[in-house]
């Protein structure tokens, strides 16, 4: 899952990020909110923090804006200005939740998770495919029952085949779903990611492979079903 935050406040984002990394999540940080609004036009987000006083606007404003928009994304505002009218301003303007600041890193990562949770992007949230099973919210993968320790970037590859379970998924949408924008990342970095989770699925026993359609990017597939076509 991809995460944008935008807050000018460096220590407090980089150590909100570093935590969100943690966790299993992808992170783009933006500083202002035409930074922000460019990132959005780059990219798709599950969720969106948001502090409400930038450099260059109110936070308030543009969230309402982008519900006028149409953008639905959920978000959580959070400010150090903590009184109750401002509050229900926060919420009327289409905020899902509010943290005042200091902001605990658990309890914002347990809120952002209680929200996806909610969301109606997040209706089943376990995905089942053959005997492999995922939590997008728990960021865990199980196969037969067992959990696999797996880093972060093969569980994002994971996550991006098995949305699209059965058909070619282009190598520009793997990378576009994996990486942050200040990631370092390699020109093999997608195939390194690939290999290291076809190793995993295969010491498993998990019951799909990852096939590679050349030139073009790679297909999530049950082993039962590949062998019978």
């Amino acid at each position: 899952m991809r995460i944008l935050l935008v807050d000018h406040h460096a220590d407090f984002a980089r150590a909100v990020k570093e935590a969100l990394l943690c966790c299993g999540f992808a992170v783009d940080v933006t500083r202002t909110l035409d930074e922000a609004a460019a990132a959005l036009d780059c990219a798709n987000y599950h969720i969106l923090l948001l502090e409400l006083v930038l450099p260059d606007g109110d936070g308030l404003d543009w969230l309402k804006q982008l519900r006028r928009e149409g953008r639905s994304m959920p978000a959580i505002m959070m400010s150090s200005l903590n009184d109750l009218g401002r509050r229900i301003a926060i919420f009327n303007a289409g905020a899902d939740d509010f943290l005042p600041k200091p902001v605990s890193t658990d309890e914002l990562i347990a809120r952002m998770r209680a929200i996806l949770r909610r969301s109606t992007q997040m209706t089943a949230p376990l995905v089942t495919f053959g005997n492999l099973h995922f939590d997008p919210i728990a960021r865990q993968v199980a196969v037969g029952g067992r959990i696999l320790k797996i880093a972060r970037r093969e569980v994002c590859i994971l996550e991006h085949l098995l949305s699209r379970a059965g058909r070619t998924v282009p190598r520009a949408s793997l990378e576009d779903s994996l990486y942050a924008f200040d990631d370092e990342v390699s020109t093999n970095a997608l195939e390194v990611g690939i290999y290291r989770l076809r190793t995993h699925l295969s010491q498993s026993g998990a019951t799909l492979r990852i096939k590679t359609a050349r030139g073009v990017g790679y297909t999530l597939e049950l082993i039962g079903a590949a062998s019978a076509a």
